[in-house]
């Protein structure tokens, strides 16, 4: 069978934050649409577009989403929190263990 009309799948790349800001400025310029700098910097249009608007939360130009600060506070307090919940969830096993040998 085919693959009509499909697309091969790319290996997933990671870029600098110097690089994203780089591209990001290219973008606002307004001299070159995000299409045309992604297709000029073999980028998926898609992944430009994310970094501009993350670029527009960080500065105050948008207010549609979690800066990136913000995204790392959160992720830091989602780790905290499964942590907390696996003690707890220790601490109960254990309350539940010495209440029986204690009988």
């Amino acid at each position: 069978m085919e693959n009509v009309g499909k697309k091969r799948s790319r290996p997933r790349r990671s870029f600098t934050a110097q690089f994203k800001a780089e591209i990001v400025e290219l973008c606002q310029r307004g001299d070159r649409t995000i299409r045309q700098v992604s297709q000029d910097f073999d980028l998926t249009e898609t992944a430009v577009r994310e970094w501009v608007k993350q670029a527009e939360l960080d500065s105050g130009a948008r207010t549609d989403g979690l800066t990136s600060d913000e995204r790392d506070e959160l992720a830091q307090l989602r780790r905290e929190n499964r942590r907390l919940r696996e003690d707890v969830d220790i601490l109960k096993r254990a309350t539940a263990f010495f209440a029986k040998e204690t009988r």
